[in-house]
């Protein structure tokens, strides 16, 4: 048994902190940590000889009250006084998405904060395999420190700015999801498409044959449709949605202009800003989509793996 720790490798010490929190929950405070680092962790884990609870107690608070103190301290002024209050502000559909991928400590934390009737409608909607674990973990919830219950908060508040609207989980489908993103600007077009998939892998796979995006034209449609295309918008907004472009997707959309446009093409120079370059990328993504809905392709049938043939 290990009753010293003062013969502890910093990585045995991790290794203590995983197997006590599990790893979810440790996750969320040391998050600095790369995959191979915590393959390390896993192994030194499966390692260890039985450890003295006296060794597990120093060992949590060497982390807490050292590491995780620091970084709370630091954050501490931008922290509500109800670090869980933004619960209240999201709908089940939202809290169901939000919990349903974490680790069942993390979920236990989050709906030990909401009232009962509540909780019980988000738990009855969980796989049943969770279910009894949040439960067990419930019960141990007053052995967490404050900090770490803290940093939960933070983490979930963050994620949760990022949720796709009630829709996206209950109605409307994949389709319906596609039309909202295109009318989002593209940085939160980008966040909204990384969370569902990360969320609602079957529901990313559906809206990707509704959603089209700037790169994916460049990807999907032939030679053929990029010339209908180009010759539906005005030069100055093709100059415009190539800047920062690859030089072969330039060439590309150049080589498909009629003669008398790629004379007249000239690259946008010097610094523009970027939502000038993407305003006028959407404008090229809302054409296409026109082009579609005149029959020129499917969108559904490319993605799906067809091939179109000049």
């Amino acid at each position: 048994m290990i009753t010293d720790i003062n013969r502890l490798s910093g990585l045995q010490k991790a290794a203590i902190l995983f197997s006590v929190l599990g790893e979810g929950l440790a996750l969320t405070l040391v998050k600095e940590l790369s995959k191979t680092d915590i393959r390390k962790v896993r192994a030194s884990m499966r390692e260890l000889d039985n450890v003295s609870f006296a060794v597990k107690k120093r060992v949590m608070e060497e982390f807490y009250f050292s590491f995780v103190s620091e970084k709370f301290h630091e954050e501490e002024s931008d922290e509500p006084k109800k670090p869980f209050s933004f619960l209240e502000e999201i709908t089940d559909e939202q809290l169901i998405a939000l919990v349903k991928p974490e680790a069942d400590s993390v979920a236990a934390i989050a709906l030990a904060q909401i009232s009962g009737e509540r909780r019980n409608k988000i738990m009855s909607r969980l796989p049943s395999e969770s279910k009894g674990n949040i439960i067990m973990e419930m019960g141990n919830l007053n052995e967490i420190p404050l900090e770490a219950i803290v940093n939960v908060a933070n983490d979930l508040h963050k994620k949760s700015k990022f949720l796709p609207k009630t829709i996206a989980f209950s109605r409307g489908g994949g389709k319906d999801v596609a039309e909202i993103l295109g009318g989002l600007s593209s940085e939160e077009e980008t966040q909204f498409l990384e969370n569902i998939s990360r969320e609602n892998p079957d529901l990313a796979a559906e809206i990707k044959k509704y959603h089209l995006t700037w790169d994916v034209l460049f990807e999907i449609l032939p030679d053929s449709t990029i010339r209908d295309l180009m010759n539906s918008v005005e030069l100055d907004t093709i100059a415009l949605a190539l800047k920062g472009m690859a030089e072969d997707i330039v060439n590309r959309v150049i080589e498909n202009l009629p003669k008398k446009k790629q004379a007249m093409f000239e690259p946008v120079e010097g610094a523009v800003a970027k939502r000038e370059v993407d305003g006028a990328r959407k404008d090229i993504v809302a054409a296409a989509r026109q082009l579609e809905k005149d029959g020129a392709f499917n969108l559904a049938d490319l993605v799906g793996g067809g091939e179109m043939v000049e």
